[in-house]
């Protein structure tokens, strides 16, 4: 069967059980777990659906190729070697994968088995096994060194992970002892971590491996953790019609010019009148970054623009649109890159202060 991706459910959760056991354990996890999704096999549950959060299937392997990546995790009450067999050829990467957690029939332990920090199997795991009084199994290293781990304060940070690969380099500095070397002007890192795990001296002087917290765009070494702040509001003013494809073009290569991240952007910001506006609705979607509509009098607010438009004045009442709504957007941020334009696009960039 098809379902739709439960992108609007607070617990996004599919729990999935082929025996009797495992049906009433997924029964007393789904009470608990609101919104979450009940797969059960038909040979227990018989033909009929029970309810709209409750789905029966012929052929296990078949319906989670088909219900993986429409979920951010899975409870798998059944053995770790079926799950492993199943899911092998549907991983692609711990920063997209969801979370999965095994319970074995009897409810007695529940294991952390894909995605543990950015998928959120860790915490999944210690939820489940709360609901159903069993032991959590929680295998990495960090964890179970009671260290913190570089992907999970990223996570909770909502910083953007550019080099992923980079992150067990990181994460075994901390379990040897060694500092990292950091760049963190936002102070994104260093409220997370004590000083023993960072610093700001060169690798030769005792630190092993990088973190470059920042929205700038500078050359690193391929060793070294990147991690883009959400810091950057970027205010947008168009023509009338202008396509998503031509507001991308245009936005990515004032931020080149820039030696700015594109995934350092944390939101678009405009006049309300562009609310029906189809590409910069498009552009929202396709980069998944929200849009703030300000009105007139808002955008008037704006004591620190750098360059009035008289045409935005005459024709839409504002001194600004794109400076204005930028820094609104940040906060009543810093702006860092006045208005740049084309024929058709108007750009600039506020920063969070």
């Amino acid at each position: 069967m098809d379902i739709e991706p439960q992108k609007n459910k607070t617990e996004p959760i599919a729990i999935w059980s082929i025996t009797p056991n495992g049906k009433v354990l997924a029964q007393n996890i789904q009470n608990v777990l609101k919104g979450s999704v009940l797969f059960a096999s038909v040979k227990i549950w018989g033909g009929n659906q029970l309810d709209k959060d409750t789905f029966t299937f012929e052929k296990l392997s078949k319906e989670i190729h088909q219900q993986f990546n429409k979920f951010r995790g899975h409870v798998f009450i059944f053995s770790t070697g079926i799950a492993v067999r199943i899911i092998a050829p549907l991983l692609e990467s711990k920063t997209i994968d969801p979370a999965v957690v095994v319970v074995d029939d009897n409810g007695n332990y529940a294991i952390s088995l894909i995605s543990g920090h950015l998928g959120g199997a860790n915490a999944l795991t210690k939820k489940i096994a709360a609901i159903i009084n069993a032991t959590p199994v929680i295998t990495t290293a960090t964890d179970t060194n009671l260290l913190p781990s570089i992907d999970l304060i990223a996570k909770d940070g909502h910083l953007y992970i550019e080099t992923p690969q980079n992150i067990k380099v990181i994460n075994m500095a901390f379990l040897t002892g060694k500092p990292v070397n950091l760049y963190d002007p936002f102070g994104f890192i260093k409220k997370k971590l004590t000083k023993t795990f960072w610093t700001n001296k060169n690798q030769k002087d005792g630190a092993t491996g990088k973190i470059f917290c920042s929205c700038e765009a500078k050359d690193v070494s391929r060793e070294t953790l990147i991690l883009r702040p959400p810091v950057l509001s970027v205010g947008i003013g168009c023509n009338r019609g202008t396509s998503c494809e031509k507001l991308k073009q245009f936005l990515f290569m004032v931020f080149k010019k820039e030696g700015l991240s594109v995934n350092s952007i944390c939101r678009f910001a405009t006049i309300n009148i562009k609310k029906d506006e189809t590409g910069l609705l498009a552009l929202s979607k396709a980069m998944k970054i929200q849009i703030d509509f300000y009105d007139k009098k808002k955008l008037n607010s704006v004591k620190t623009i750098m360059t009035p438009s008289k045409m935005a004045e005459k024709h839409l009442g504002v001194k600004s649109v794109c400076e204005a709504a930028a820094i609104l957007s940040a906060g009543s941020g810093k702006l860092i890159v006045p208005k740049k334009k084309n024929k058709d696009v108007t750009i600039a960039v506020a920063i969070k202060t």
